[in-house]
Formats: C-alpha cells, structure tokens, sequence
C-alpha cells in the first residue's frame, strides 16, 4: 500500500494503526525541533492536549470499582474546598459525562484561542491541578446540574482534584501508577514545559504575518492537569487501548458503560455522542466507533477504535495538522 494515496503530504506528526496486532499504516514526518531539524521519531512524546481526559476517567472509574467513589458522590461530599455559587449537588457523573453546568474556565462554546486565557493569567503559574481553580471557582454554573450535555475543561479538573482527595496523590501521579506503569507506557506522563524530558517534540503554531512558526510555551498550562496535558508516544497509546480493552484497567462492566451513549445529542454526526471519557461516534451498521481526541494551539490528536474490525487508529501532529481530516480518510479506505 502506498500511504500518500491515503495520507496527506503535508501532514506532521506520527500516524500509527493497528488490525488486530498488525501494523497497517507507521508514518513519521516532520521535525520534533524545527531549528534544529530534529525529526520525529516513533519514541517522539507528543502533547495530547484533551486526549488526557480518558485516563482521568478510567482512574474515577477504578476508584469506583474499588469502593472508594459512587457516581452518585457529590462534589460538596468529596471537597472541602468553598464552592462559591456551585453546585454542591453535582454528581461525579454528570463531571464524567458533561453534564455538570459547572463554570468552564474555557469555554470553547465562546472563546476560540486557548493562549487568550494567559493574556492575564500567567501560564506558568499552571503547575498543579488546584492552580486552574481560581480561573473558575467563583464564576456561576453555566445551566442546572444535568440539564444537558455541554464539553467541559473544569469539570475534568474537578475530576482531577477528587482523585487526589480519595487517594492523597497528586493525580498524575496517581495515573502513572496505576494506568501508564500497569500498561507498559514508559514514555507517556505529565511534564512541565520548563522541564521537559529527552525525545519530547516542540510544538509550533504558525504566524502569517511573518510566515514561520513560534513554539506553544506561553500558550498552554505550564504542565498538565485534569482537563488535559499529558505527553505520550503512538505507541503507548496503542498499549492503553490494548490493556483497557483486555479488562486490565477497569471492568469489562464498567468498560461497556464507559463505551455507552451517556450523553449529548449526536446532531454532529461525526463528533457524536459522550460516554466516560470517551467519544462515540453511532454506527447504525455495527458496533458504535469509539474515540478521545485534543486540540490545543500546536497540538492535534485522536485516537480511536472500531470494535467491528478492530483496528486502533492513533494520530497526532506537533505542528496543529488536522488529524480529523486524516482520520476520516483512515475510515473511508478500512472501514466498511
């Protein structure tokens, strides 16, 4: 098979998918350190910008199955921090499936540019999941707990700050125990942008006005939290679906509610519905396709998995490459 029949040229980043163990499509293209013209590489750490919210659901969901959480827990039962005008009712639920009405501190239904978000704010005070709560911790819920679907970034960080009040770790370290190590993903993990470790790729955004690039480090949080952050390989993606799916994570049981329709409306067809952590997308002549996706300024990413054929599809670019467009030629050309 000839790739470029299939993927765009153009495209930087790394595109990995996987037919049941088989490597269908292993395309690297592109420079980690554009000045340097050090080329990515399959052990390059790629930002994942949103994507990092499905481990923040699968370690709710393993607290959850230990007995340590319930769904219906509530915020104002798990933190002993002042709410403001929020809701102490909403459940851990409604933070999983978007359905809170929580405050967003980005909320991408009004605001387009994640970077607008540092104009006053600087983003390297973002070192901890709690260092995002001033951003909306005394804003007032946007609609009445569980009145409707609507994507939210606070919510995962409340997420977040509950994993860390159930279990006393910081929940990066919580997700490294007990996903990324459980799983064999050595190059996956929360670093900081002034910290970075060896193989991380730059990520660049480009500037018409003067027709070459910038990299992301006054654009995004300083390191990771609740909401997304996490740097990974193409290739530990493939090991965490493997391992969630073989009910090492989680529960077969809690693996198919995860996997469910919890909520949203599915007018975009193609973005469709949410369940855990999870993208689904509705396939009236099979199994439901499922996905976790990020976008930030200079990072793009989905993942996804077809349970009919079972292929795992994993793409991601340093430079912002649209890995939707891609993605949907991936499904043209395999899926039926």
């Amino acid at each position: 098979m000839d790739i470029k029949e299939i993927i765009d040229s153009n495209f930087r980043g790394n595109i990995y998918v996987v037919q049941d163990g088989k490597v269908i499509i292993e395309n690297v293209s592109g420079f980690a350190d554009l000045a340097n013209e050090i080329p990515n590489t399959m052990e390059t750490k790629f930002a994942s910008a949103s994507a990092g919210k499905v481990f923040v659901a699968v370690a709710i969901l393993q607290l959850i199955e230990q007995g340590k959480l319930n769904f219906d827990d509530t915020l104002g039962k798990l933190l002993d921090i002042d709410l403001h005008d929020i809701d102490a009712d909403v459940t851990v639920e409604q933070l999983l499936n978007h359905t809170s009405g929580v405050p967003d501190y980005f909320d991408e239904s009004i605001m387009d540019e994640y970077e607008d978000l540092w104009v006053d704010f600087p983003n390297y005070k973002i070192r901890h999941n709690n260092d995002l709560l001033p951003l909306f911790i005394e804003k007032p819920m946007m609609y009445p707990k569980g009145e409707k679907f609507q994507y939210n970034n606070s919510g995962y960080v409340l997420l977040a700050s509950i994993i860390e009040k159930v279990t006393g770790m910081y929940f990066d370290k919580y997700l490294q125990t007990n996903i990324f190590d459980v799983c064999g993903m050595s190059g996956t993990g929360y670093y900081a942008l002034d910290r970075l470790p060896a193989k991380c790729a730059n990520n660049y955004i480009y500037c018409a006005d003067t027709d070459d690039y910038r990299t992301n480090i006054f654009s995004v949080d300083v390191n990771g939290t609740g909401a997304g952050g996490a740097f990974i390989t193409v290739k530990d993606i493939l090991s965490f679906w493997t391992n969630l799916l073989s009910g090492k994570l989680i529960s077969k049981e809690l693996l198919s509610k995860m996997f469910t329709k919890q909520s949203g409306d599915g007018i975009d067809a193609e973005e469709g519905y949410y369940g855990y952590g999870i993208w689904i997308i509705d396939n009236p002549c099979g199994k439901d396709f499922v996905y976790f996706q990020g976008c930030d300024p200079g990072v793009s990413f989905i993942s996804e998995y077809n349970p009919n054929n079972g292929m795992i599809t994993v793409l991601v670019s340093n430079y912002g490459d649209n890995v939707w467009k891609e993605m949907r030629k991936i499904r043209k050309k395999f899926y039926k």
